[in-house]
């Protein structure tokens, strides 16, 4: 599920201060990434199965291994694991209303934050 309109997209960002806020907010990069990419991500465990929310940018300055990239932000994503397989992010994936509206409670707050450093 591709969420559109947040307020995330295009925006663009330092990536130590990127880091810094989606931790606060319980997204983790570890080694989701590569030299041009980015990506954020939250895992939420429920009844209905495990899913996850996805924040992805690229680089438009620097690079990402030496910590003094710029990331440009796209749509946020939520998607289902499914073992052994991985992550759908497909329109026929079926997500529990609840998690979606936390989801979008969680972007709407990471907006609130990113936009402060937005260059």
């Amino acid at each position: 599920m591709r969420f559109e309109k947040t307020g995330l997209e295009n925006l663009t960002v330092e990536l130590q201060r990127l880091d810094v806020t989606m931790n606060e907010h319980g997204l983790v990069r570890e080694g989701q990434w590569d030299y041009d990419r980015v990506t954020f991500d939250r895992k939420f465990e429920l009844k209905d199965g495990t899913f996850y929310l996805r924040i992805q940018g690229y680089v438009t300055e620097g690079e990402v291994d030496s910590n003094h990239a710029v990331i440009k932000l796209i749509d946020p994503l939520l998607g289902k694991h499914y073992y052994p397989h991985g992550v759908e992010y497909g329109e026929g994936e079926d997500f529990p209303k609840s998690l979606v509206s936390q989801c979008e409670k969680l972007l709407a707050s990471i907006k609130t934050e990113v936009e402060k450093y937005a260059l």
